[in-house]
């Protein structure tokens, strides 16, 4: 969560992965801009703008056309078989805290897939806690981090929050939850390039859960780049 970037930092080690992730080359153009008529300099300007994702980054860039999480999760309800058998066992919690928090189980699962996979024991080097990996300053003195609910009531109070700063964009949300909220209106060159990693992992496994995928390539991906010792560390805590 805010102010940490996960339990295992070898997931989010690697930058070479991302130098072209997020700068799409520039090209000059082929046809002078005043031969075209007025509103079609107007419209190729607004094609412009949404192929290269907005002035501050992509929006819903994992998801087709953009659709509503909302609409697409009412096509796909529950909680997708895609994520792994860790977060599975935390189905029936899951969809409990869904209900109580009126966020998409699925939301909440791809969260907890990259911050414990299921460890509810987990501890970060930056010290942040349990499954939903939430820094001590979120809680109360007599609550206790490593409880399952007291986990979730603060990990998803702040996901909630990330999510209505954002407007329901579910790519800035991930990039509030791992950032900090402030980091929602800002452009995302200014993002720390664990919080473009974070989004990046959270984004493509979360649009693949919308879409009623059975497995998520991006979700391999963050299985292989060190997520799967994240989830056997998982296994042998549950």
């Amino acid at each position: 969560m805010y102010d940490d970037y996960g339990v295992d930092d070898e997931i989010y080690s690697d930058d070479t992965h991302w130098e072209t992730a997020d700068n799409e080359s520039e090209g000059n153009g082929c046809l002078p801009i005043f031969i075209l008529p007025p509103i079609a300099v107007i419209i190729v300007g607004i094609l412009l703008v949404f192929s290269l994702g907005g002035l501050n980054g992509p929006i819903f860039s994992d998801v087709e056309a953009a659709a509503p999480y909302a609409e697409l999760y009412a096509t796909h309800p529950g909680l997708s078989p895609l994520f792994t058998p860790e977060i599975q066992f935390w189905g029936e919690e899951i969809i409990g805290w869904a209900a109580q928090t009126g966020l998409d189980p699925n939301l909440i699962a791809t969260v907890m897939q990259i911050e414990s996979c299921g460890d509810s024991k987990a501890r970060s080097g930056a010290g942040a806690m349990g499954l939903f990996q939430v820094m001590p300053y979120h809680f109360e003195d007599s609550e206790n981090p490593y409880i399952p609910d007291v986990n979730a009531l603060r990990g998803l109070g702040y996901l909630q929050k990330s999510l209505d700063t954002a407007n329901g964009d579910f790519r800035l949300a991930f990039a509030g939850y791992n950032g900090g909220i402030g980091v929602i209106p800002r452009s995302e060159a200014s993002w720390a390039a664990e919080t473009v990693r974070y989004a990046y992992w959270g984004s493509g496994i979360y649009a693949d859960a919308l879409q009623g995928a059975s497995v998520s390539a991006r979700l391999d991906e963050w299985l292989g780049r060190g997520g799967a010792s994240l989830c056997s560390q998982a296994r042998a805590n549950q």
